[in-house]
C-alpha cells in the first residue's frame, strides 16, 4: 500500500551555506519513506515578494514556511512541505520554497541559477512570484529563464550545432505559473476588458528594438515560450491595506485580510489542486517520494561536482535502482504465491507447472509495472533466470514431498508383509504364492491413495526393488514348486520389473516435455509482456512529443505574426527535427531488442533442460 509523510511543518531539503548547496539528510529520509505519487509545487522570486506564504497556503496553513518583516532574506535553500493532497488520492502533495533571488548579502550570483534551475528540474508545476506588474523591469529579474541552457542538459551526450540541448526543454520541464502580487493595475488592453492569462501571453509578446534592455527581456520573453508548454498567471491585490498588520501577515485571521486577496489566493489555490500534474520524467515515467529523493540527490551532487544536472543520466541513476528493486519484489510476488497455491505434494507435475504459470505471469506483470529503461533487457533477463531457480527449488521440494508421503504410506501398508516375511510365515510349501497375494495387498493399498505426487511409481518401484532379494528367496526355497515353475515365475517376475521400468521411464519423458512446454510459454509470456510494454512506451513517447511539436509550431506561427521571421525559421529547423525524429519512432519495430532477449531466453531453457535432453536418448522406444 502506498504511503506518504503527514509532515506538521516544513523541513529545509536542500541546504545553501556559504554558496554551497547540500542535501539535508532527515528531509531524504522523509521522502525514501514515501511510495505515493508526488504533485511537486515549486515557487521562486525575488526575496521579499511573499513567496512563503502562498505556499503556506497551499499547505492549507497562514504560516509555516519561514517568513520575515525585515529586509533580510528568511529563506535559504530549498525548504520542503509534504501533505496529502487534498483532491488526488494516494498523492502527497510537495510544496517547495526556494530562498529569494537578487538577496544582495550573497557573494555569488551564480547560486541563484544553481536554486532556480533545481526548482525546475524538481518541480511538476513552476511559479515565479513578482510584485508590481509584468514589464521590462520583471523580466529582466527573470533572466534565470534564459540562463537554463547553461544550467540544464537533456542529453549526456553533447548535441549537434543544427540541434540545441534546449530544445528538448518542453517536453520535460514543468508547467509555469506567473504570480503577480500587489497588482495595481487594471486588466485592459486598448480599452477592452482581457483576462490574467491574456496579459501574460501579451507581456510575453517580443518587442522589436536593439536596445540592450529589450534584447534581454526578449530573451527571457523567448525562453518562456519555448520551453514552458503550459502557462498560467494570477494576480494579487494588496492583502491588507494596513501596513502594520502586513508585517505579521501569518498571524492574520481570514477576516482581517482584503476579500479580494482571499478570493484570489482561493483561485489560485483551486487551480494548483486540480490543475498540477504528477510529476513525470518522459514517457510517462510518474515520480514517487522516494524516487524524488534520488533525484535530488542526483542532481545537487552534479552540481557540487561541477557538472551540469542532466535528465538523462538522472533518469538511468534511477532506473539502475529502481529496475533491481523491480527485479526483487516480482520474484518475491513469485514466491510468495506459489507458497499459497501450492499444496505439496502436487498430484502432477502439470498442477504444479499450471500454478507457476499463473505467478509467474503475474512477477512479469509486477516488473513490467515498476521497471523503467531496461535497455537491452537486463533487468529482465535477470528476473528469467531467478524465477527459473524459484521454479526448480519447488519442483525439488515437490519431489521430496512426494517421496516422503510415499515412503511413510509404503512402510505402513508393508509393515504386515515384512513382519512376516522376517518370521518365516512365507517359508513354507505354497509360500512364494502367498507372498505375491500379501505383496498385491500392498500394491493395491498403495495405489488406492490420493495425490501421492510426481514420485509415486518411482518410490514404489524402489520398494519393490528392494524385495528382489527376499522374493527370490522365498521362491527357491518353496518346495511345493517345481524347478519349471520356478523358472516361470522368475521370468514373470523380471517381465512385470521391465514393464514398470518401461512406465517409470515413459513417466519421465512425459514430465520432460511438460517441463519443455512449460519454459516455452514461461518464454512466449515475457516476450509478450515485453512487447506490450514496449508498445505502450512507442504510444506515451509520440504522444509527448506530438504534444512538443504543436506546442513548436504554435511558437513557430506567433513569431511569425509578430514579425522576427529569423527566430521563426530557427524553430522551424527544429520543428523539421522533431517531425523526422517522429516518423522514425513511429517506424521502429522493438523486433531487434527482442530477438535478443529471445536469443537469451533459449540459452536459458537450454542450460535448464539439457540434462533431461540427454536423459532422454536413453530411454527404451516401444516396438
Amino acid at each position: 500500500m502506498a504511503t506518504g509523510p503527514r509532515m506538521m511543518a516544513p523541513i529545509c531539503l536542500v541546504e545553501n551555506e556559504d554558496n554551497r548547496l547540500k542535501v539535508n539528510s532527515d528531509a531524504i529520509n522523509i521522502l525514501e519513506r514515501t511510495s505515493e505519487h508526488v504533485v511537486i509545487v515549486a515557487i521562486v522570486g525575488l526575496y521579499r515578494t511573499g513567496k512563503s506564504y502562498l505556499m503556506s497556503r497551499l499547505a492549507g496553513q497562514n504560516h509555516g514556511f519561514p517568513l520575515g518583516s525585515t529586509v533580510r532574506s528568511e529563506t535559504k535553500g530549498i525548504w520542503m512541505w509534504c501533505v496529502p493532497h487534498p483532491l488526488k488520492p494516494n498523492h502527497t502533495l510537495v510544496l517547495l520554497d526556494t530562498e529569494g533571488l537578487g538577496d544582495i548579502e550573497k557573494g555569488d550570483p551564480t547560486n541563484d541559477s544553481w536554486i532556480f534551475a533545481l526548482a525546475v528540474l524538481l518541480s511538476s508545476t513552476f511559479v515565479y512570484n513578482s510584485m508590481g506588474t509584468i514589464n521590462h523591469q520583471a523580466l529582466d529579474q527573470l533572466h534565470y529563464v534564459a540562463e537554463l541552457s547553461e544550467r540544464i542538459r537533456a542529453k549526456s551526450s553533447p548535441q549537434t550545432d543544427d540541434l540545441k540541448d534546449s530544445a528538448e526543454f518542453a517536453g520535460f520541464f514543468p508547467d509555469f505559473v506567473w504570480t503577480v502580487r500587489d497588482f495595481t493595475l487594471e486588466l485592459e488592453l486598448d480599452g477592452h476588458p482581457i483576462t490574467e492569462d491574456e496579459y501574460l501571453e501579451n507581456a510575453l509578446k517580443l518587442i522589436k528594438g536593439n536596445n540592450p534592455q529589450i534584447q534581454n527581456s526578449n530573451m527571457t520573453r523567448e525562453c518562456i515560450r519555448r520551453f514552458f508548454v503550459k502557462r498560467k498567471c494570477f494576480v494579487f491585490d494588496r492583502p491588507t491595506s494596513d501596513r502594520k498588520l502586513l508585517l505579521h501577515i501569518d498571524q492574520l485571521s481570514e477576516d482581517q485580510l482584503d476579500s479580494s486577496f482571499r478570493v484570489q489566493s482561493e483561485k489560485f489555490c483551486n487551480y494548483i489542486f486540480n490543475n498540477a500534474k504528477t510529476k513525470n520524467l518522459r514517457e510517462g515515467i510518474m515520480i514517487t517520494g522516494n524516487w524524488l529523493a534520488t533525484l535530488v540527490v542526483t542532481y545537487v551532487d552534479a552540481i557540487n561536482s561541477g557538472a551540469v544536472p542532466c535528465l538523462e543520466n538522472a533518469v538511468t541513476t534511477l532506473a539502475q535502482r529502481e529496475n533491481s528493486a523491480a527485479v526483487q519484489k516480482a520474484a518475491n510476488h513469485y514466491r510468495e504465491q506459489m507458497a499459497q497455491r501450492l499444496r505439496l505434494p502436487t498430484d502432477t507435475l502439470q498442477e504444479l507447472l499450471d500454478v507457476h504459470a499463473a505467478c509467474e505471469k503475474e512477477a512479469i506483470a509486477v516488473f513490467m509495472e515498476l521497471s523503467f529503461k531496461d535497455e537491452n533487457q537486463e533487468f529482465q533477463k535477470e528476473l528469467v533466470i531467478i524465477i527459473e531457480k524459484k521454479k526448480e527449488d519447488f519442483l525439488l521440494q515437490n519431489e521430496e514431498a512426494s517421496i516422503k508421503y510415499c515412503k511413510s504410506k509404503l512402510e505402513h501398508f508393508s509393515e504386515p508383509l515384512m513382519k512376516s516375511i522376517s518370521g518365516g510365515n512365507f517359508s513354507v510349501p505354497g509360500g512364494y504364492n502367498l507372498y505375491l497375494e500379501a505383496k498385491k495387498k500392498v500394491e493395491c493399498a498403495y495405489n488406492q491413495v490420493p495425490r501421492k505426487g510426481v514420485k509415486a511409481n518411482e518410490v514404489l518401484q524402489g520398494f519393490l526393488q528392494s524385495l528382489v532379494p527376499m522374493e527370490d528367496s522365498i521362491l527357491q526355497s518353496d518346495k511345493a514348486l517345481t524347478a519349471g515353475e520356478k523358472a516361470i515365475a522368475e521370468e514373470q517376475a523380471k517381465k512385470e520389473a521391465a514393464e514398470k521400468e518401461q512406465e517409470l521411464l515413459r513417466q519421465k519423458q512425459k514430465e520432460q516435455e511438460q517441463r519443455l512446454e512449460a519454459q516455452e510459454r514461461s518464454h512466449q509470456e515475457h516476450i509478450h509482456q515485453l512487447k506490450e510494454k514496449m508498445e505502450k512506451e512507442k504510444e506515451d513517447f509520440l504522444r509527448e512529443q506530438d504534444r512538443v511539436l504543436e506546442h513548436k509550431m504554435r511558437v513557430q506561427r506567433e513569431m511569425l505574426i509578430e514579425g522576427f521571421e529569423k527566430k521563426s525559421e530557427e524553430l522551424n529547423k527544429e520543428i523539421k527535427q522533431l517531425k523526422a525524429e517522429i516518423e522514425r519512432k513511429k517506424e521502429e519495430e522493438p523486433s531487434g531488442l527482442l530477438g535478443f532477449f529471445a536469443t537469451i531466453g533459449k540459452t536459458v531453457i537450454d542450460v535448464v533442460t539439457l540434462p533431461f535432453k540427454l536423459a532422454k536418448c536413453f530411454i527404451p522406444q516401444n516396438r
